[in-house]
């Protein structure tokens, strides 16, 4: 029993801190690796595989977007579900870079 409690409550922590929170830009624990990037603040809507899930599946968005177009969405968000600025500048340059190559 106390196994399973233990592990629960490092899952949970694991997922909270995944959550992140605004560290002002400064994104040490990514290193700005943007599959790094989209997995902190992206894949809890879209999918680690991106496949989406609250958000739209994106296993082909370069297909339907260039990069300055995603680069926007990210920026500037979308419609009431896709909420802006959760990357600016160049993380979200190198977000949308990544993005733009899933065709």
């Amino acid at each position: 029993m106390n196994k399973k409690l233990l592990a629960l409550l490092m899952g949970a922590s694991m997922v909270l801190a995944a959550c992140g929170g605004d560290d002002g830009g400064k994104d040490s624990a990514s290193g700005g690796d943007p599959e790094k990037l989209y997995n902190q603040k992206c894949s809890g809507c879209h999918g680690g595989d991106l496949k989406g899930g609250a958000g739209p599946d994106l296993t082909k968005v370069g297909a339907a977007y260039s990069k300055e177009e995603i680069e926007k969405i990210i920026v500037e968000g979308k419609g009431g579900g896709m909420p802006a600025g959760l990357y600016k500048g160049d993380e979200a340059s190198k977000v949308a870079e990544w993005l733009a190559e899933k065709k």
